[in-house]
């Protein structure tokens, strides 16, 4: 079957080990499930992939990808949940829960297979390719608001870097659920494309806000922690689940952190509930995810070389 595969780790140019071609079709497992693919998704996991972050050589060559949205093997139409063994459905009793391409081949194929408690009927309102992109940048928008930030309708937030995956999911997600949500950008094309899907106010990045904000969503990193940190009010919460600019902040803001009382909050992925929680929220809500282009499987190059020059708004959809 023709896939999109890591074939070699290459730390600083990633894309040099991206390959395309034919790959082995999945093979049965019991309690498992083959999905024929429609859809599936980029994510800036996939580009720490080939950069050999969470897969060594000896996994190699893995096939990309963590999310999908397919038809099962009974004719269903479904989406992947892209947390394996996060209850040890389908896998040994000592194996801890990894992202999908971390150990098993992922969606960048024809067919895929995962635990058949992966696998959530897909609402008939959404399209492949909007499904497609909920279970890891968008579930991880819902886990980071609804979850770790506890934020209630009239609560502020501030999103920070308009435009990205999850960033433009919690735009969209925060906005639908009564919260004032500010974003942020260095783009004003991308300032001006988050106001249109809901945010309140925009502002250029590190830009001071009109008031401290009750909870910030954060996967810049470095370049906007700062800001981050002071655009908290005393007891607010900033939740972090990625750091796309470094990891490392020229000052971590312990003084505001500990002075403030302030909570920082790790936040990774979502769970299976949550997951649907999103779905019916999406479906009933006619919520939509925001679609940068898509692309058939054999044009994943363009969509790679585009996510990692950030030049995009919203999700790249793979189609089968």
């Amino acid at each position: 079957m023709f896939a999109a595969y890591a074939a070699r780790i290459d730390r600083d140019q990633p894309l040099n080990g991206l390959e395309l071609g034919e790959r082995p079709a999945p093979d049965v497992r019991p309690g498992w499930t083959t999905v024929n693919v429609k859809a599936a998704s980029l994510n800036h996991h996939d580009l720490w992939s080939l950069r050999g972050v969470g897969i060594t050589d000896e996994a190699l060559p893995m096939i990309l990808g963590c999310d999908a949205a397919g038809v099962d093997e009974d004719g269903n139409e479904v989406v992947l949940h892209s947390v394996i063994g996060q209850t040890g459905h389908g896998v040994g009793p000592k194996e801890k829960p990894s992202i999908l391409t971390e150990r098993y081949q992922g969606t960048f194929a024809e067919q895929v297979t995962v635990p058949s408690w992966n696998v959530l009927p897909k609402p008939k309102e959404l399209s492949f390719a909007e499904a497609a992109c909920l279970p890891t940048a968008w579930l991880t928008a819902y886990r980071m608001l609804f979850t770790n930030a506890g934020v209630r309708p009239g609560d502020s937030v501030l999103v920070q870097g308009a435009g990205g995956g999850v960033a433009t999911a919690a735009i969209v997600l925060g906005a639908a659920a009564g919260l004032r949500v500010f974003a942020t950008s260095r783009d004003e094309a991308k300032r001006k494309r988050a106001l249109e899907l809901g945010a309140e106010a925009v502002f250029a990045t590190g830009e001071r806000l009109p008031h401290r904000v009750d909870a910030v969503i954060e996967t810049v990193g470095a370049a906007t922690w700062s800001h981050s940190v002071k655009s908290l009010r005393p007891h607010g919460t900033l939740v972090i689940s990625g750091a796309t600019s470094g990891f490392t902040p020229k000052s971590g803001e312990l003084n505001r952190i500990f002075f403030l009382e302030l909570k920082i909050v790790g936040s990774t992925m979502g769970s299976k509930e949550e997951l649907a929680s999103l779905l019916s929220f999406c479906a009933a809500k006619g919520i939509r995810p925001v679609i940068d282009s898509t692309l058939p499987l054999d044009r994943a190059r363009e969509g790679f070389t585009k996510m990692a020059e950030g030049e995009l708004f919203g999700k790249i959809v793979l189609t089968v």
